[in-house]
């Protein structure tokens, strides 16, 4: 199969990008909160919730078996895109947060007790931070935080004062979702793995910028949404080394993820289904599958060097912008920008830019940490995709002038 090299003919798999709002055409820049679906993934779930829908892993008829079988094709396609050892370290979820949770409540309930310590960053989603505070109020552990420096760039040099024989877990960004930064996460995970500490990596925008192989990686722990790499909403991966997940307890109790049940006890089934308690959305986890075929047929080396003009580009121009302060100003960015204007409040300038097309997010980014440590209640994000385009960078580079004028 020859490899998608061109951006106009990404552009034209996904029928979103070719409707106007308020009279412009869209320039869809929040990717970074989720992104447009390919015709194959709305095709795919229109098939399913249209006719191919039976409940799986439940029924010897045919619709329980086509779409049980689409269900483990995903898992089987994830797991050759991750590159991890066994199908059966697919754990279908509901998205990263979900995933997180899972960890945070199932590997904490058997590893994590009190006078422990779990470590994150101060440059965390909000969803990699709640889920641990809750671990640490039940379990009486502490929670530790790896400091950023003025860039956003972790202080690595300070992992070694902040690690001990009570750390139980590090979990961490891959990118950041304010700062378009690609940590260094191997760096992390061998300085975690010599003290004999799991990792988890949060790889929310890591799994759409880059191309994650988890045994190379040898990280303990990768979780990742599907809408954000052009699959639907409501799904997720939490991609487990077995010998961990295997001496975890379930999260969830209920249907399929069990062996034997009666009133006096119940077993539990093997992995991946031990963690999958109820119906699950099947037609989701299905089209997830879909989305990451279809990422696998555009070319790696032309949409890195296509993300590289437009970060190249946007850094360029919006230094020139009067008052734009612009947030993770370091190597290694993805094309993903977070700014504040001088007297020109976030979303004010979020909502000029709507009615000229232009979709971006504004406010905290469910990171009000990092807001606090740069002394602001909010920022302007711009997050671009593999179907954006140089036009439409310049295009918002003008009406972002218009509009700070405007608004200043």
């Amino acid at each position: 199969m020859e490899l998608i090299k061109n951006i106009s003919e990404i552009r034209e798999l996904f029928p979103a990008l070719k409707q106007s709002v308020n009279g412009k055409d869209l320039v869809y820049f929040d990717n970074g909160a989720t992104a447009q679906k390919p015709i194959s993934v709305i095709e795919l779930i229109n098939k399913m919730n249209s006719g191919l829908n039976g409940n799986i892993h439940r029924a010897v008829h045919e619709l329980s078996a086509r779409s049980t079988e689409l269900y483990e094709e995903a898992r089987s396609e994830i797991q050759t895109f991750l590159n991890a050892k066994e199908r059966e370290e697919i754990v279908f979820t509901s998205g990263t947060t979900a995933s997180i949770n899972l960890v945070a409540n199932s590997f904490c309930q058997k590893f994590l007790n009190k006078g422990d310590a779990i470590i994150i960053t101060e440059a965390e989603h909000h969803s990699n931070i709640v889920p641990w505070q809750m671990a640490c109020e039940r379990s009486g552990a502490e929670l530790r935080v790896l400091p950023v420096d003025d860039k956003g760039v972790w202080k690595l040099e300070k992992l070694p004062e902040i690690l001990g024989s009570k750390v139980k877990i590090i979990s961490v960004a891959h990118i950041s979702n304010v700062l378009g930064i690609i940590n260094p996460i191997k760096d992390l995970i061998g300085i975690a793995h010599k003290k004999g500490i799991p990792v988890l990596i949060d790889g929310a925008q890591g799994i759409v910028h880059t191309r994650v192989d988890v045994q190379e990686l040898d990280c303990d722990f990768y979780v990742f949404s599907g809408h954000k790499i052009y699959g639907p909403t409501g799904t997720g991966v939490l991609y487990g080394k077995r010998e961990i997940l295997d001496k975890m307890p379930p999260w969830m109790g209920g249907g399929d993820m069990v062996g034997t049940v009666s009133f006096e006890k119940t077993t539990y089934a093997e992995l991946p289904l031990k963690f999958e308690a109820g119906t699950p959305n099947f037609i989701g986890a299905a089209a997830f599958g879909e989305a990451v075929r279809f990422v696998q047929t555009i070319d790696n080396e032309f949409l890195k060097n296509h993300e590289d003009e437009m970060v190249n580009y946007l850094l360029e121009k919006l230094a020139t912008i009067e008052g734009l302060k612009l947030y993770g100003l370091a190597p290694n960015k993805i094309p993903l920008f977070s700014f504040t204007v001088e007297g020109v409040h976030p979303t004010d300038l979020a909502m000029l830019m709507d009615k000229m097309g232009i979709a971006l997010r504004s406010g905290q980014m469910c990171s009000e940490p990092l807001m606090t440590k740069y002394g602001v209640t909010g920022m302007l994000r711009a997050s671009l995709a593999m179907y954006n385009t140089l036009e439409e960078a310049e295009y918002f580079i003008e009406y972002l002038r218009r509009s700070v004028k405007m608004l200043s």
